[in-house]
């Protein structure tokens, strides 16, 4: 069958539809979710019962840059600052030296046992070097894997900014490979350009990014997502214009602004979960259809001999390494290594070689394809129990049944204040959002002209208002009150 306008509307609500369902059970039978997609995608493409003829690695690259905007900036919205600040150092050096030392180790094995040069070697390498965000954050979430000693956070902030320095890695070998002449020490600037300018135009994005969209009057909450969508291309496609690196500025940008106030916040979060979810859906179901199992056969012995070695050896050497400088028991660094998953970046970025039509290009596509198979089939499906086996999980009797989001929703505050704001109070014209509201209270209810309503972020303090205040604890009451700028009343 070949995709054409009338019908790809169909198929694709079909696929997606199939992929849900198959989404819902998967975990019945301990298999991740992001797996099926592949496989449903393969088995409605030219070698599966489907007959989809989908042929096109530009479009399926196109597919899979935007769909990395939206799971990159989703995870990084995600990543709580006071949680990663302890462990930041730890996962900078896994997402950076590590990366370097998987590629480098893999690269090296697969020069020693294949007819690939060492620049060709190195690509191979380059491109599953990085552990797939989409993979880890789905498949811990969903999971719901608690585990000790902020490993959880280490994970997520790896695999959340782990890619860029993939990328940087891919397309500098990539040039290599086409032209030969150049030397490996003429990538050192591209690589401090692309990771320099990335990091700096990520921190700047993030807080214009804030000022636009708590200072724009859109006049429809349905319309902040989209403007945030807006800001997130805008952040990428530019920092890609001057130089950077993309993928490093967005994911930089979405932890910014995920850490401080947003007016209408939580649809913004909301909205960002489902496109996340829907990204990962269309982007692995593409790979699939791209995919010719028929090709991948052939190479299946010299594909498991390399996934074999990147998971027991490469992927465990580069941890145990740049994990040196910090104090970290055993046990807890092979259980950095096994969630060394592989799943959709590695095949996205595999077809960069297929687009810069180099020799062996479908060689390198097909066992990269292969290592994202066995990787998340092997690796996917036994975190659970490596985690137990290593002792590195939580008991099941104390696992929180809800994530910090949402315990804050369903469990309110157990005190509560009435404060008058006075017509000097310099709160008095001021938007909730730009007070900095302490963390440990909220505003529950606002009472205006006789009138109660629930505020949000944009709403705009005026005189003579009475809010509903809930706070954790008594002394939290104070800095409620430093931050309307009143004197706390006298009990």
């Amino acid at each position: 069958m070949i995709l054409t306008t009338e019908n790809i509307l169909l198929i694709g609500s079909i696929l997606l539809f199939l992929s849900l369902i198959a989404g819902k059970t998967s975990y019945k039978f301990g298999v991740p979710t992001l797996l099926l997609f592949l496989g449903i995608g393969m088995l409605a493409g030219s070698d599966g019962i489907g007959k989809i003829h989908f042929d096109d690695p530009q479009v399926a690259q196109f597919i899979g840059i935007v769909s990395l905007n939206f799971i990159l900036f989703s995870g990084g919205l995600d990543t709580n600052w006071k949680t990663v600040k302890p462990i930041l150092w730890q996962g900078l050096s896994l997402s950076t030296f590590g990366v370097l030392l998987t590629a480098v180790s893999l690269g090296t094995f697969v020069f020693l046992i294949t007819d690939l040069t060492i620049y060709e070697s190195m690509l191979l390498g380059s491109i599953v070097s990085s552990t797939d965000a989409a993979a880890v954050f789905s498949i811990l979430r969903a999971k719901n894997l608690q585990l000790k000693n902020r490993l959880r956070p280490t994970l997520e902030l790896e695999s959340g900014s782990n890619d860029p320095m993939a990328y940087v890695l891919t397309i500098a070998f990539l040039a290599l490979v086409v032209n030969q002449d150049k030397s490996f020490w003429s990538i050192v600037p591209m690589f401090l350009q692309q990771m320099g300018i990335g990091a700096l135009a990520g921190f700047l994005f993030g807080r214009l990014s804030l000022y636009i969209i708590n200072k724009i009057e859109l006049g429809f909450e349905a319309l902040y997502p989209v403007l945030m969508i807006t800001l997130m291309f805008a952040t990428f496609s530019a920092t890609n214009f001057v130089g950077g690196n993309g993928f490093l500025a967005i994911y930089i940008s979405a932890v910014f602004l995920g850490n401080h106030d947003l007016i209408h916040k939580k649809t913004i979060l909301q909205m960002y979960d489902g496109m996340a979810w829907l990204m990962q859906i269309v982007l692995f179901l593409t790979l699939g259809l791209l995919v010719y199992p028929s090709h991948v056969v052939p190479y299946i012995g010299i594909g498991l001999l390399i996934s074999l070695f990147l998971i027991l050896v490469a992927r465990p050497l580069s941890v145990m390494i740049s994990m040196i400088p910090f104090k970290m028991k055993a046990r807890r660094r092979f259980y950095i290594s096994w969630v060394g998953l592989r799943g959709a970046v590695p095949i996205v970025f595999a077809t960069y070689p297929l687009l810069a039509g180099i020799e062996k290009a479908e060689m390198i596509f097909n066992i990269v394809f292969f290592i994202a198979i066995t990787s998340v089939l092997l690796q996917g499906t036994s975190l659970s129990l490596v985690a137990r086996w290593l002792r590195v999980s939580l008991p099941s009797v104390v696992k929180p049944a809800f994530t910090e989001s949402q315990f804050v929703s369903e469990y309110p505050r157990s005190l509560m204040q009435e404060i008058e704001i006075k017509p000097d109070c310099k709160a008095v014209g001021q938007k909730i959002v730009d007070l900095d509201f302490p963390k440990a209270a909220l505003i529950a209810l606002i009472k205006r002209d006789g009138k109660y309503f629930t505020p949000r972020g944009s709403t705009i303090i005026q005189a003579h208002d009475q809010l509903m205040v809930l706070c954790d604890h008594q002394s939290g009451f104070k800095e409620v009150y430093e931050t309307l700028r009143m004197e706390a009343i006298s009990d």
